[in-house]
């Protein structure tokens, strides 16, 4: 055994280094004037709300729908529902309770005062300059309202909505005073539109997992106790009467006299959302990039908390400056990392992650939220259908930048991912990736999916196609879909057209089953003076198959089994070793042979899939070693 972990720890280092784009595409836009008096006394807002709605689709719109997020803070709702009867809560949203010799988690928004919860109270809502009264009916955190004037295709219609708004305890990203004292991270707090696109309506009631959203322009108006500072989405407009850092270079601060509150003027353009937080404690820091955006940073001016946001700080120019170069220029001119919420949130320019961590941890959260900006916030996927391509991609990517920028020796890329998901294959509770983000019966589930899952189909697709083609595929994905709210099938073409394989069984089996990978070696005989190679495919996801072999002279070669359906041949990802490309295995046939060149005696190793990208669920018969 000793000989055969020498042996696993040897092969890296030999192996080692390795817009509209489509004519019918149509996307609605909305572009919303807010202005929003904050009480920070009793956490009471009121909201004037004028959204400008442009109707591209190539149907008449009879009704529109908003999303009423802060709603889900309120005893009863769906989301307390599902909290009470999911197996596995999330710890942030319940409390742990003793009863009798038990403990039970209890739903925190069941236990909300009605002081402490939340609610957005829609007071009026009109259509167009003749200000007609829209008929309309609330449902948990879904408005309807029924249109006075049909909506054509091609033309706009401006809805002016007033409500009144209550900033809920802090139970799930947004609220009040948070864990870490943070007086507000005001998320999914405002009447937003619902995405109508190539599918319909999007109406789904807010539980507390994704988001889905229309690109607009956003000028908003926030008008709030002048102690408090503020940080969130868009660029500071009056930054001379703001001051607390905002304001450029000599330019003096002019407050106005015998006033308590300010009025702070921000404006987003082509975003699909609007997040701010707020603290009268805030430090702010900025931090231009060269050639790239100003970031900011907001922390609360505490001991334990200080010292790793200021070290933050050139770690995240660096992550900005590694995100530039692999997948594309964030195309806005700021960003903000935030101290807010209940762990980390990705918003438009903006991200809220809680504050009082490890440095490593801080860095990590970061690097994770911030890579959000490129595949959520840009490219803005429906997260809610396909959450795997935000979460899954994002956390492929920020591993890379952080194995880069925190310079590791030995990186451990996706070596959690792989362990996660193979973890949720032996469960038995594994469902589909395409399965609704809401739907997954268990919070375990859906986040090993998401994210893990969602990891291993880009780590798998370099064992594919290699890693040159991967990147260039996601570069090339980054430019040709950025702000249209690419589909699983988008990403497949743009890898397919990069590499020139056939990728729709991949696709398939990877997102749309379950399906797993095992492939073992079967048999290994003598055959005169060469050896015959029996292989199996024992699960039921096909896969192309790198093969490597190690003689007792110390030579090596590897060889490729190609894949029938992908009808490529991929570069050899070891060009300092010969390659042999053997004949291709069809999918439907168990077994395959073929015939190395020496005698068994001769074979000191083989092993199916030296670099182990692919997501073979059991490894122990992918490796033959002679015996002693």
């Amino acid at each position: 055994m000793t000989k055969f972990f020498t042996l696993l720890f040897w092969i890296p280092l030999v192996l080692g280094a390795q817009n509209t784009p489509k004519r019918t595409y149509w996307q609605q836009q909305v572009d919303y004037k807010m202005d929003i008096f904050m009480d920070v006394k009793n956490f009471e807002y009121h909201g004037e709300q004028v959204l400008t709605y442009t109707n591209h689709s190539p149907d008449t719109l009879k009704k529109v729908y908003y999303h009423l997020y802060n709603n889900a803070f309120q005893p009863g709702s769906e989301m307390d529902a599902r909290l009470q009867n999911i197996s596995d809560p999330d710890d942030r949203m319940v409390h742990v309770v003793k009863v009798g010799d038990k403990t039970e988690k209890v739903s925190r928004i069941k236990k909300l005062k009605p002081e402490e919860s939340g609610h957005i109270i829609v007071v009026n809502l009109t259509q167009d300059e003749d200000c007609f009264h829209l008929k309309y009916k609330i449902t948990g955190t879904i408005l309807e309202a029924q249109l006075a004037q049909p909506l054509l295709p091609g033309k706009s219609t401006k809805l002016t909505l007033d409500f009144e708004g209550q900033v809920p305890l802090q139970v799930r990203r947004s609220g009040r005073n948070s864990a870490e004292g943070v007086a507000l991270s005001m998320t999914q707090w405002y009447p937003k539109m619902a995405v109508y696109d190539f599918e319909g309506w999007h109406i789904d009631p807010y539980i507390g997992r994704e988001f889905y959203g229309d690109f607009g322009n956003y000028d908003v108006k926030i008008t709030i106790d002048k102690k408090y500072i503020l940080g969130g989405t868009g660029y500071l407009k009056n930054k001379n009467k703001i001051g607390y850092g905002y304001q450029d270079a000599g330019v003096k601060v002019v407050h106005p006299k015998n006033k308590k509150q300010l009025t702070w003027h921000f404006y987003a353009p082509n975003v699909h959302d609007f997040a701010w937080a707020a603290d009268p404690n805030y430090i702010h820091d900025v931090l231009k990039v060269p050639n790239g955006p100003t970031l900011h940073f907001l922390y609360k001016n505490k001991l334990d908390v200080v010292e790793n946001w200021q070290k933050l700080q050139p770690k995240t120019e660096e992550l900005m400056q590694y995100y530039n170069r692999v997948l594309g220029k964030y195309p806005y001119e700021q960003y903000s990392v935030i101290q807010g919420g209940d762990g980390g949130m990705e918003y438009a320019m903006c991200t809220l992650i809680t504050g009082e961590r490890t440095f490593g941890s801080l860095v990590g959260v970061t690097a994770h939220e911030l890579a959000h900006s490129w595949f959520q916030h840009v490219l803005a996927t429906n997260e809610a259908k396909h959450a795997w391509m935000d979460e899954g991609f994002t956390s492929y990517i920020s591993e890379l930048a952080m194995d880069e920028v925190m310079k590791k020796e030995q990186p451990s890329t996706f070596q959690s991912a792989y362990k996660n998901y193979f973890y949720l294959t032996q469960s038995g509770k594994e469902e589909p990736l395409t399965t609704h983000a809401d739907r997954y019966q268990s919070n375990m589930a859906y986040s090993i999916a998401a994210y893990s899952k969602g990891t291993i189909f880009l780590s798998q697709l370099a064992y594919l196609i290699g890693e040159e083609k991967l990147f260039e595929t996601l570069k090339k994905y980054y430019k040709e879909h950025q702000f249209t709210h690419p589909t699983p099938n988008d990403f497949k073409r743009v890898a397919e057209k990069v590499s020139g394989a056939h990728l729709d069984w991949y696709l398939t089996d990877w997102t749309q089953t379950t399906n797993t990978i095992d492939y073992s070696i079967k048999e290994i005989k003598d055959e005169g003076t060469q050896t015959r190679i029996t292989l199996e495919c024992i699960g039921n996801m096909a896969m192309p198959l790198d093969l490597f072999v190690v003689y007792a002279d110390g030579t090596q070669e590897t060889y490729l089994v190609p894949l029938r359906m992908m009808h490529y041949t991929k570069d050899n990802p070891y060009k300092q070793l010969k390659r042999t490309v053997l004949p291709d295995w069809a999918w439907a046939y168990p077994t395959y042979e073929f015939t190395l060149p020496k005698p068994k005696k001769e074979i000191l190793a083989f092993i199916i899939d030296p670099s182990m990208q692919m997501a073979d669920g059991n490894k122990e018969n992918n490796i033959y070693q002679k015996e002693k």
